[in-house]
């Protein structure tokens, strides 16, 4: 059995521009992190000539079938086609967060699902090749209207500002923080989760049919992304990340009227009262996990002021998709050192 860990992400600034309809005649970028909340999947050989069936896969449900056109999950089954994997498997997936919260967990899968595959074939695929995979895969296969930083992160991790020059051109720049400075940043954030699931792909399909009426909300986000990596990588007061996650939001929430509601305006003006310098909701919009960045002393205001609401803690600059067990020595020993060294 070999097992892979992909990490979900939470995206600061530049969500948006990350859509190809917009970066390729514009350039976007976007400033974020992978997170230590994952995507599992553990692969093995299914002797299929023993059962009746010659694929098993596992996740909210199971399928077992005995043809690949058979899978009812599209992902599942376009990955095991793009790949070449067509029988005598067994793949298993699990999350530690739900679908439909903002964290990018549908790229993760795909991300995860490919590297997991890959791995299991014997192929060592590039970080950043692994994201162009799974964008084609979604994009062009599944035929989703999805931006490309979610892909992104999961397979390359860690904090980054990623420039998308074009399709197939992106550059990932790391943010240089100090361990203090990462501490300090990372104890300035709370999470909680709306208690809205949505389908991103939905909401996203509105946003892209509107780029060109919102160029210069994008252009003004695109802006926000290097005040904030400026913020980050120097010396000054790290509140002010705050006051740019805030100016992000509001022009993020006006450029289609799904994007915020009700319960999210409430939620996120409730935080601000309790003493947030700023915050955004995570993802494509419309709900999941609501972000704020707030000075350590006012958490314990915001946490009794946001009760009813779920938190769930986070650590950031997690580590790309990559294999974290191989149960087999004649599997580890023909695979490249990274492999030998998760073992």
């Amino acid at each position: 059995m070999l097992i892979t860990q992909t990490p979900l992400r939470i995206s600061f600034l530049g969500g948006g521009t990350d859509y190809p309809e917009y970066f390729e005649k514009y350039g976007g970028a976007v400033l974020g992190t992978a997170v230590d909340k994952c995507a599992y999947f553990a692969i093995s050989r299914f002797y299929s000539k023993l059962f009746d069936y010659s694929i098993r896969i596992a996740y909210r449900k199971v399928e077992c079938v005995s043809s690949l056109n058979d899978i009812e999950h599209a992902p599942f089954r376009e990955c095991m086609r793009w790949t070449g994997l067509h029988q005598d498997v067994e793949i298993n997936h699990s999350a530690e967060l739900p679908a439909g919260t903002g964290l990018g967990s549908s790229s993760s899968f795909t991300v995860g699902l490919l590297n997991t595959i890959y791995a299991y074939q014997r192929k060592l695929v590039p970080n950043l090749e692994l994201a162009y995979e799974a964008i084609d895969i979604e994009r062009n296969v599944l035929k989703e209207s999805v931006g490309v930083q979610d892909q992104t992160f999961a397979a390359v991790g860690g904090f980054n500002l990623i420039e998308f020059r074009s399709m197939g051109n992106f550059v990932v720049n790391r943010v240089p923080f100090s361990p203090i400075r990462l501490e300090e940043f990372e104890n300035h954030l709370m999470v909680f989760f709306t208690g809205i699931k949505r389908r991103a792909d939905e909401l996203a399909s509105k946003q892209v049919k509107k780029v060109e009426f919102n160029l210069k909300r994008l252009a003004a986000m695109r802006l926000l992304v290097d005040e904030g990596y400026n913020v980050l990588a120097g010396s000054g007061p790290i509140s002010a990340f705050g006051d740019t996650l805030h100016k992000s939001w509001m022009l993020k929430r006006s450029l289609d009227e799904a994007i915020s509601n009700d319960t999210v305006d409430e939620l996120y003006q409730a935080g601000m009262d309790a003493g947030a310098i700023g915050g955004k909701l995570l993802g494509a919009g419309g709900g999941g996990f609501m972000l704020f960045f707030v000075p350590p002393e006012k958490k314990p205001a915001i946490a009794k002021k946001l009760a009813n609401y779920q938190q769930v803690d986070f650590h950031v600059n997690s580590r790309g998709s990559h294999v974290v067990h191989a149960d087999s020595e004649r599997y580890v020993s023909q695979f490249p050192a990274v492999i030998r060294e998760a073992a």
